[in-house]
Order: C-alpha cells, then structure tokens, then sequence
C-alpha cells in the first residue's frame, strides 16, 4: 500500500516539498504520495485528524503551524521539545510524535554545502516564532559565541531565550535596539518580513565577514537578500538548501535512511535560477 505524507501549512500551494520527496523517494525506491494540504489556523488540528484517519504516516509542518502542532503531539523528541516547535510529525499507532529537523537541515546546508565555519560568530536571530525556535538550538549546539534575539514582540523574543536555558549566551532586544547593537558575523532572519510585513534595518549590523541567511527561499528571500547585499554581508544564502536537508532528516526519520541530497538541491537552485532570469 502507497504510504501517505503531507505537508500542512497556511499558505503552502507554493512550497517544494512534495516535489523533494517525490525525488527522494525515486531515488530510495519508496512507494510514497506525498501532497500540499491548506490548512488555515482554525482548521489545521482538524485537518491533522483528517489526515491521521486515512493512513497518514507522516508529515512536515510549516508555517505558521510548527508551535501549534505541539499540543497535538503525544509525544516529543529532545530538540522538539527544547525548540518548543515541531515541523515533522511520525505516525505511532493511534497517536503522533513531533520531532523537529530544521535546526540539523540549517546547520548542515551551512557547514556541508557552503563549507562555512559558524563556530565563535555573535549571531542576530529576527523572529521568535516558529520557524526562529526551530534553529536557535541548533545554532547554538553548532558552537556559536552568543546568540541574540529580536522580535517585533519581546515576549516571544523573551519566551525563546528562557526556552534555550543559557542566559550568559543568549540574550533579547527590543526593535528600536537595532541601531545600537553594533556588527554581527551571522544574520539569520526568521521573520516573515519577506512576505509583505516590512522590516527595517540598519546597515550597521554587518560585521566585516558578515554570514546573512534567510530562511525563507525564492520571492519571500528577495527583500533580506537585497539588503544584505547593500549592508555588504560577504555572504548571503537563501533557505532552499535547508530545505532540502531538514526535509532529507524527515525522510530519514519516516523510513529509516537519509536520502543523498546534492542532486536535487543543483536541480531545484537551476529551475530557481531559470525562473529568475525568465522573470
């Protein structure tokens, strides 16, 4: 029997996934259908019965689901819990276990394909929300120096840091803050700044060999990206290639290997590149 995965999120017609486990699953010999199901705020818990009660096996989370998907969970692996978000969901019987890989995808996208170091960087991190609580462990788990987070809501900002549990290393700002916190090495937004909701910042925040990464890809990467480049960020990566590697993480957990990952990011950063130039 054809094995049922999906990805839920809110909008979620333009996300890549089911094309990247379509690829993995040729790749891995797996009989697997993989679809995009919308699911607006309200109607996501329902929708996650829906589709446990046909045979859902598995499922990536995005956003804005990833920490309203926790509660539905009977239970959680470490970095889910320590993230307090979950963006991969295992069937288990009658119930569901949250895990969460986008932390590992991040790290591994930056160490392993852009072959760069992120130990000893004072890190800025835009955003609380879900996809923000997502990394922030694993940034931290990967040696960088501190990390600080700024979000247009500091309770959120405030809520992460207490959840991360190292207050020597990880410490919260205000908006208004930007200006004055000075240059740093790796700029990681995790905003939706990108999909309309504007955000402002100051070119000072570019430290001499400034790392800027957002984690969003394509349209929604564009508008950090551009100022990056301006602020003279040395590098400046989008968030395709985390994608691939946290969705090669949830293929792993769901069927037990880790799908090799080089092809089908060069595929999908060419088809990006031809639509670039087409537009």
């Amino acid at each position: 029997m054809t094995a049922k995965y999906a990805v839920f999120g809110h909008p979620v017609a333009h996300s890549l996934s089911p094309r990247i486990h379509a690829a993995f699953a040729r790749q891995e010999g797996v009989d697997l259908s993989y679809v995009a199901i919308e699911a607006a705020p309200e109607d996501f818990a329902a929708a996650i019965h829906a589709f446990g009660a046909v045979g859902g096996a598995g499922a990536n989370i995005t956003l804005p689901h990833k920490e309203r998907v926790v509660a539905l969970c009977s239970q959680l692996s470490d970095r889910a819990r320590r993230a307090g978000a979950v963006n991969t969901i295992v069937r288990a019987g009658a119930a569901w276990h949250g895990d969460n890989t986008d932390g590992l995808g991040l790290v591994h996208d930056l160490t392993e394909r852009h072959r760069l170091d992120l130990r000893g960087r004072r890190v800025l991190l835009l955003g609380a929300g879900g996809a923000a609580r997502g990394v922030a462990p694993s940034l931290l788990d990967a040696g960088v120096d501190s990390l600080w987070i700024v979000n247009r809501s500091p309770e959120k900002a405030d809520a992460l840091s207490d959840a991360l549990g190292e207050p020597g290393r990880v410490h919260t700002r205000y908006l208004a803050d930007l200006p004055s916190l000075g240059g740093f090495e790796l700029i990681v937004n995790a905003t939706s700044a990108g999909r309309g909701d504007g955000l402002s910042l100051p070119f000072s925040l570019a430290a001499p060999r400034s790392l800027a990464v957002d984690l969003s890809y394509g349209e929604a990467a564009i508008s950090f990206l551009a100022w990056a480049g301006a602020a003279g960020c040395v590098h400046r990566i989008d968030g395709l290639g985390m994608l691939v590697e946290q969705a090669a993480e949830s293929f792993a957990l769901w069927h037990g290997r880790r799908p090799a990952t080089d092809a089908v990011y060069a595929e999908l950063a060419a088809r990006a590149d031809a639509l670039q130039t087409a537009d």
